[in-house]
């Protein structure tokens, strides 16, 4: 039974540690190309995952039957980190992350058809809401537009995907066996993304490389361990600080200052996300009552 003490804490680091590894990204992304930077968050990702594998039958923990799984959650999972370092690149930084909250939205859509998940009326009107908060983002049809606007719905798309893989996955396969599949196979991915082009580091910018890969990889871990130390309902509202920490960042760091458009998109997105997961939190609720009847 979940004591609710420890889990908000480890949630807060790890919104801490993942809006740290998007300022590395943005404050890197305009000196190395892309490819580079997730090569850096697969490879020294592993180091958290190795830390925390099971040190006893190594070979034994790292067999699974589910290959074909983990090799589909790898493509989606790495299309979604990809896509986002990419928004982070070329958008400001409230901009890329205020769209990722969508992803949610995508989630429950997925789910119909993946899942056969039945999804309600609310939902379905949350789903209305976000859509229309991303168009307010977004700003088609205006000199405000940006063709990189597309990267965080990319995100999205894939995360949704991934997620609903990871959710399949972890009934059968352990956390860390699912985080070390994943960040190997983003490691050999990130090695098409135009090797050529990569550039050597200065001391600092490759300690700056380090960093990715480990805020990222830690944020990973403290999320499942968040999770599992507290209800879902009282620590996932907080990683809304995520966009406050995005806002705070491109503002004091890159002098980005996000529009009235911007705020008010993020505003429904961020709504739309809360009565989705609120509903689903019910539903979740009835289940267990019903079960126990």
């Amino acid at each position: 039974m979940n004591d609710n003490k420890s889990g908000p804490y480890f949630f807060l680091l790890s919104v801490f540690l993942f809006s740290i590894m998007e300022l590395l990204v943005k404050f890197l992304s305009n000196d190395y190309p892309t490819g580079q930077i997730v090569f850096a968050r697969g490879l020294a990702g592993l180091i958290p995952i190795f830390l925390i594998m099971p040190k006893s039958n190594f070979i034994n923990n790292l067999k699974t039957k589910k290959i074909k799984l983990h090799l589909l959650r790898v493509l989606t999972g790495s299309f979604a980190l990809i896509s986002i370092f990419f928004g982070i690149k070329y958008l400001p930084l409230a901009d890329a992350i205020s769209i990722t909250f969508a992803a949610p939205i995508f989630a429950t859509i997925f789910s119909i058809f993946f899942l056969n998940e039945i999804v309600g009326k609310k939902r379905w009107l949350a789903i209305l809401i976000g859509f229309a908060g991303i168009l307010i983002v977004l700003k088609p049809g205006t000199n405000m537009f940006s063709f990189y606007s597309v990267f965080p719905i990319f995100f999205c798309i894939g995360f949704a995907m991934s997620a609903i893989l990871v959710k399949i996955l972890s009934r059968t396969e352990e956390n860390y066996l699912i985080a070390l599949y994943y960040t190997i196979g983003l490691t050999i991915l990130s090695l098409f993304l135009s090797p050529t082009t990569w550039l050597i580091p200065n001391y600092i910018d490759l300690i700056i490389f380090i960093m990715i890969g480990i805020t990222g990889s830690f944020g990973n871990i403290l999320i499942t361990e968040a999770y599992r130390n507290s209800d879902v309902s009282l620590v996932t509202p907080i990683k809304y600080l995520n966009l406050i920490f995005a806002i705070l960042f491109g503002y004091l760091i890159f002098n980005e200052i996000p529009s009235i458009l911007t705020v008010l998109g993020s505003i429904l997105i961020t709504i739309s996300s809360i009565i989705i997961f609120s509903r689903e939190q019910k539903l979740k609720r009835n289940l267990i009552i019903n079960k126990e009847l």
